[in-house]
């Protein structure tokens, strides 16, 4: 049985919580989320402490995982998430265009990624590439599609990897 859902959150200062026809709305100081509520999953605001629910003991661990991304929602309003990739490899490199990323990745033409509504993308230098906004789970599907333009291969490691990525290197043939 999921322990979860019971455990209440503490909302942090400056983020509003709204529940609209079903749909859960979150605006802090870095953007506003939205989430659908799922049939059976009850929620409560009591002066800062968001406490969910649920109608009966099957809809409990759905209201474990509405809680656990409620309380990604608030992080992310306040404070955003961040992921960072690295590229290694002769060649490999990565420029801003505006709002569009321009990767070299050893292909005969350059390849150009245009960021969605609500990410922001930087390159602090030309191997280093940073993904942030304030949705987690949009933040980790822009970083995983812009690795999956060269993910990291066995033999030599190049590629484009997360930060702290440990790639499992193969031993080259022998002859």
């Amino acid at each position: 049985m999921s322990r979860v859902a019971k455990k209440p959150i503490q909302m942090p200062k400056g983020v509003e919580v709204k529940d609209v026809d079903g749909v859960l709305s979150v605006k802090g100081p870095k953007g506003t989320l939205h989430l659908t509520k799922p049939a059976g999953v009850s929620f409560s605001n009591d002066n800062g402490l968001v406490q969910l629910g649920a109608a009966n003991a099957d809809d409990l661990k759905m209201a474990g995982t509405v809680r656990a991304i409620l309380a990604n929602m608030f992080t992310g309003v306040t404070e955003g998430f961040t992921r960072k990739l690295e590229l290694v490899g002769v060649g490999y490199r990565a420029a801003m265009q505006g709002k569009d990323l321009n990767l070299s990745l050893g292909f005969s033409h350059p390849v150009v990624f245009k960021a969605p509504e609500g990410i922001t993308i930087v390159t602090p230098t030309q191997t280093e590439i940073l993904v942030s906004g304030a949705d987690k789970q949009l933040v980790g599907e822009v970083a995983a599609k812009i690795r999956a333009y060269r993910k990291p291969e066995p033999y030599k490691g190049k590629g484009i990897r997360y930060a702290g990525e440990k790639i499992i290197m193969k031993e080259a043939k022998k002859a």
